[in-house]
């Protein structure tokens, strides 16, 4: 028993970093605002990492996760780390990394100053930043690293090694988390048109090596290398750099563990078992069919560990379940096992065990990162043997997941009833676009290039502290309602005055795109303090979508019907789409996330009929989640492409021909889906494509995508703003293949996280580069 104590050891992929009050944030954007300096900075960064690696070893882990910490991204981090800044950023020898790391991720609004290898036009341009987007099928957003023939690598390991020497001065024993070198490269981009990335491999695995060689050399004895591409469909060529590269790395002096997560092996199980490394981690939540067979073929010597608590999502683990399948495994692995959550915890909110948001109920069913770590010390312990010691807890665990089984508020017969007899062509326009178009430009009269916003207005610290003051309950309904309102009216004359086309309200009513709906529909809760980190700073708070939905009265009408009073230029009606207000929220598991969205759908009908009746031309149903939901194997994306698009179909047919659908999506690959983009039926689509310097449009122009499509000109995550040549070479891009008569003139994104003069100032740049379109 005492060896076999030993053999079961526990640990997390990465936990989140902002910190149980939004610290980072916080410090983040008082640095960029000037009012703390790097030191500050740097240190708050410390404070964290020694607050989150004490609770970690407090739950008696085998190992205090270090590296998975970044001020802004990991894999910005890891450029750094590597060497591998790119060039155009014309960086100095007087650019601290800090400045650096900022500006590849916000971009640079003025010419950079002559750093080495700069060509004269890139010294006198300002640098727009990295490409940005979503982690897999997640909400988080990364940095896209750039690769071209020229790219080099140079190790750069003193801030990482510099944590490690913090962990170990605690005490703890570190273990270092890392993206792996070929999902490094698989999900950066080539900037060279026919070079392939992968090209740099043999450059690149060098300076692991040499990482590796330091960390062992600071007492490091393993490390956690990241290969989440191992859970996708791979060429050839990504399944033998995968070979090349852990065969070059296996003479490490450190212990690697290679870890995958968020999806099954499927045909990469046999080499994710052969590859030569000290332990493999597997998710058994997203693929707990494989399990046994990886505990199987998993050479013995091996540590297997396993993900068996879900890191992306936040109902509380059925430790019984995850007991008896940890048993088998351990009896199939000769006793070893390593215990672990299934991803990093960097998904899931800090804590929630004492959510004053969250009812009592409510909150015997969750568990944030915190009380993970407690449910893995849980398992553990019972692993062990320690009956008595874990008796309590597991039998506390037993009755929460009873009680949320059997609840009364999770279902609703109504809703039921109402899927259940759901027409078979309810989610059909009455007429094709072709004929709709037509109808939509009589009613509109709207120009060439037609110009708008994609929502939001930026959200001013008056509008928070009313929001705030609500909530405390020190500001009554009609004070709040009359501040709201002069916001909107502050939107709308901006809007007038800057010669937009089609305007929106400016959502100051709205603490979020999601949240605001989940606390208006049922079958939501809205928590208090369950932030996660979607980039950078920028957090949000997913509501919890526990029972089933429906829309007990209208949520937007009377915001929108305002505002449209307000002028005679059209007004969106907005609203998030049933596929995104199921992805940004905590979604229930205990029913297929079809049925999900489609309740979802349902109640967004409702509200489109009513603003309709309200007098609203345009309405926009926001799906920016629509690609993330894609299922990471190609094998199970017809099925989620078509329930997906239905909803979003259903959602959206219950209006006249003559009535605009708008929907916007951002920083994602569109490419693959395009045909059910087209299926979606939307008359008019936004999209983000300035980052990626209008490259994702040209696979809408060689699909012919057939309704208005208006390809963002600017990206509203940088606070830089660009000049209207900028956005003029933009528009003239899209032009080359999407015909003008389709083409829109907008932002990539909504403008809440910007500040009003630069929101005026690109958006005044904006206008005038439409203008000037017509004008040709």
């Amino acid at each position: 028993m005492f060896t076999e104590i030993f053999m079961i050891k526990t640990h997390v992929l990465g936990f989140p970093r902002i910190g149980a009050q939004r610290e980072l944030k916080q410090a983040l954007e008082r640095f960029w605002r000037g009012e703390l300096d790097e030191t500050a900075l740097q240190a708050t960064g410390r404070a964290l990492r020694r607050r989150h690696w004490q609770r970690q070893r407090e739950a008696g882990l085998d190992f205090v996760t270090v590296g998975d910490f970044a001020l802004y991204d990991q894999v910005l981090d890891l450029i750094q780390l590597l060497g591998c800044e790119p060039s155009r950023f014309c960086f100095g020898p007087d650019d601290s990394p800090l400045r650096r790391a900022f500006a590849m991720a916000r971009g640079t609004q003025h010419a950079s100053s002559d750093g080495e290898g700069c060509s004269q036009h890139e010294t006198s341009q300002p640098q727009a930043a990295l490409e940005m987007t979503k982690w897999f099928d997640t909400n988080y957003h990364y940095l896209v690293p750039e690769f071209a023939p020229t790219t080099r690598f140079a190790l750069q390991a003193e801030p990482l090694l510099a944590q490690v020497d913090e962990a170990i001065a605690l005490p703890a024993s570190p273990k270092v988390a890392l993206l792996g070198p070929v999902s490094f490269l698989f999900l950066g981009k080539s900037k060279v048109e026919g070079w392939e990335r992968l090209d740099l491999l043999e450059a690149l695995l060098p300076v692991y090596a040499q990482l590796l060689t330091r960390l062992a050399a600071r007492g490091v004895t393993w490390v956690q290398l990241d290969e989440p591409i191992l859970g996708l469909d791979l060429a050839p060529a990504w399944r033998d750099a995968l070979r090349r590269a852990y065969q070059v790395l296996s003479g490490a002096d450190c212990e690697l563990l290679l870890a995958s997560y968020f999806s099954p092996l499927e045909d990469n199980l046999a080499l994710a078992c052969t590859l030569p490394v000290a332990g493999l981690h597997v998710d058994a939540v997203r693929a707990p069919q494989e399990l046994e067979q990886v505990a199987r073929q998993l050479p013995p010597e091996r540590e297997l560990s396993v993900g068996i608590i879900d890191g992306r999502n936040v109902w509380r683990t059925d430790l019984d379940a995850a007991l008896a399948t940890l048993q088998r495994v351990r009896a199939l692995r000769g006793g070893r096992l390593w215990v672990s959550a299934s991803c990093s915890l960097l998904h899931v909110p800090y804590a929630l065990s004492a959510d004053a948001g969250l009812d009592a109920e409510l909150r015997s069913w969750l568990a944030g990162a915190d009380e993970k770590l407690d449910e893995l010390r849980l398992l553990q312990r019972a692993l062990w043997g320690d009956e008595a010691g874990v008796a309590e807890a597991l039998a506390r665990s037993r009755a929460a997941v009873a009680a949320r089984r059997t609840s009364a508020r999770v279902r609703n017969v109504a809703v039921a009833r109402r899927l259940a007899e759901l027409p078979a062509d309810l989610d059909r326009r009455s007429s094709p676009y072709a004929k709709r178009q037509p109808l939509q430009q009589h009613r509109l009269a709207l120009p060439e290039y037609p110009t708008t916003t994609i929502g939001s207005f930026p959200q001013t610290a008056e509008i928070r502290a009313t929001r705030a003051a609500r909530r405390r309950g020190a500001l009554d309904d009609a004070a709040y309602r009359g501040t709201m309102e002069r916001e909107i009216e502050r939107a709308v004359r901006c809007q007038e005055a800057l010669g937009l086309d089609v305007l929106v309200h400016g959502e100051a009513e709205r603490n979020d795109m999601v949240e605001y709906f989940g606390e208006l529909l049922a079958g939501y809760a809205i928590s208090a303090n369950g932030w996660v980190q979607s980039y950078g700073s920028r957090c949000v708070k997913p509501p919890v979508l526990y029972g089933d939905v429906s829309r007990p009265q209208a949520m937007t009408v009377d915001w929108t019907r305002f505002a449209q009073g307000l002028t005679d230029k059209p007004v969106k009606g907005m609203l998030t789409g049933p596929v995104t207000l199921l992805q940004w929220s905590f979604v229930r598991d205990d029913q297929p996330r079809e049925t999900t969205a489609l309740q979802l759908a349902l109640a967004l009908r409702d509200e489109v009929a009513d603003l309709e009746a309200a007098g609203i031309a345009v309405i926009q149903i926001d799906e920016p989640a629509f690609r993330e939901g894609l299922p990471l194997r190609r094998a199970q994306w017809p099925a989620y492409l078509d329930w997906a698009a239905r909803a979003f179909r259903i959602a959206a047919s219950a209006v006249r021909d003559d009535t605009q659908i708008h929907t916007h999506m951002c920083y994602s690959e569109f490419n693959d889906v395009l045909p059910a983009i087209a299926a979606m039926d939307a008359d008019v689509i936004t999209i983000e494509t300035s980052r990626s310097d209008m490259e994702l449009l040209a696979a809408f122009g060689a699909f012919r995508y057939p309704n208005g499509i208006g390809p963002g000109v600017y990206d509203v995550h940088s606070p830089r703003v660009p000049t209207t040549e900028e956005m003029l070479r933009l528009m003239r891009k899209a032009g080359a293949v999407i015909p003008a008569a389709q083409l829109w003139v907008n932002p990539d994104c909504g403008l809440k996280t910007r500040a009003w003069p630069e929101t005026e100032a690109a958006l005044r740049r904006m206008v005038d580069a439409a203008r000037r379109l017509r004008a040709a």
